[in-house]
């Protein structure tokens, strides 16, 4: 047996990720899937983009816990640090735009 409980199977919940920062549990569709682009980290928004991709709670929060464990080299089984100055632009922007949704 995996451990999975059978809720956590059913396809009515759809599939489930965790987050490289908090190791939060969440829908895939609530995070979003970071992909690792020539040393950098860059948001994947479709799912589209090729190679090894890590999920993260777009909030600052989870990004800042990522970086301090170094969660993406890890995720992505690269040697040395990304640069996460664009990925950390996107998430600040992301926050910014829901905050100001009525």
């Amino acid at each position: 047996m995996s451990g999975r409980t059978l809720t956590r199977a059913c396809p009515e919940y759809g599939p489930e990720r965790t987050c490289v920062g908090c190791r939060g549990r969440a829908a895939k569709s609530e995070l979003l899937r970071i992909v690792a682009v020539e040393g950098e980290c860059v948001p994947d928004h479709r799912g589209t983009l090729p190679g090894r991709g890590a999920y993260l709670h777009p909030a600052v929060v989870c990004l800042d816990q990522a970086v301090r464990r170094k969660a993406f080299p890890r995720a992505f089984r690269v040697q040395g640090s990304l640069d996460t100055a664009a990925l950390r632009r996107h998430v600040e922007q992301t926050v910014v735009a829901d905050s100001a949704a009525p």
